[in-house]
């Protein structure tokens, strides 16, 4: 897919509802390239700092000054890095992603379509450290979004793809080369604290979180460089924390998000 200018206007959305149902999502067609499987050490970790004196404006549209304050989490080789960062305020979590990507592409249009079966960044993240009912967001590099609450992980991966997280809010942005080449797509996204209360949760979880709590959670990419054509060919499906399996869903490889009062 090309891009018209050096930096596309980001496309800030506000999402309507979606009707789709309770499904498995199945495996790829082919097997993918996961990358290393080596799996991190059990208090590998992301600390998630306060969003201080910054606008939701500025944190949505990517802005570097902005975010200056976040954690960068990498993982991924060349040509396909990936870079997260979070930050959290009062009213919800901001996140951020960074996707080096030569020829980013995406046919999907619908929020809640599969976007896993094309190009897409993702989060899961499990406030009560359940391995169940936690919060998945995908998002492509047009900006369409597809947010779940998985009800199973692997093997039996079911997810509710009616719902969705109230007054959620995401923006994507290209960047070019000085060729005119693209380089990399970034996607934002903020999440309302609320939002995450329409899960099942227990009431012990607090929302918003208090300094030093930690949720479970797990970054990924798929990147599909043979195109729509092509898609399941040479796909290369990354998790910042190996799975050790087929299947990104894998609640053993969460790894701590924790909320910093800094």
């Amino acid at each position: 897919m090309r891009f018209p200018c050096c930096f596309a206007v980001a496309a800030l959305v506000l999402l309507a509802g979606s009707t789709s149902p309770v499904h498995g999502q199945a495996p790829p067609a082919a097997a993918p390239d996961r990358g290393s499987q080596v799996a991190l050490p059990a208090d590998a970790s992301y600390t998630v700092h306060r969003a201080i004196d910054v606008t939701r404006a500025a944190l949505l549209a990517a802005d570097d000054r902005a975010w200056s304050r976040a954690k960068v989490l990498s993982w991924g080789a060349a040509p396909y890095e990936t870079r997260l960062r979070a930050l959290w305020a009062p009213e919800g979590l901001y996140l951020r992603w960074d996707a080096e990507d030569s020829a980013p592409w995406a046919t999907m249009t619908r929020r809640d379509d599969h976007l896993w079966d094309e190009e897409v960044v993702e989060i899961f993240l499990d406030p009560a450290w359940a391995g169940k009912d936690y919060w998945e967001l995908e998002i492509s590099p047009t900006n369409v979004v597809c947010d779940v609450r998985m009800v199973a992980p692997h093997p039996t991966v079911t997810s509710d793809l009616t719902w969705n997280h109230e007054g959620l809010e995401t923006a994507v942005r290209h960047e070019k080369k000085a060729d005119g080449s693209p380089k990399r797509w970034i996607a934002t996204a903020f999440a309302p604290w609320a939002g995450f209360r329409s899960l099942p949760l227990p009431a012990k979880v607090a929302l918003p979180p208090a300094a030093g709590d930690a949720w479970g959670f797990n970054a990924f990419r798929i990147e599909r460089p043979n195109g729509p054509a092509r898609p399941t060919d040479g796909a290369v499906n990354r998790a910042w924390s190996p799975t050790g399996a087929q299947s990104f869903h894998v609640p053993a490889a969460f790894r701590k998000f924790i909320f910093s009062a800094q």
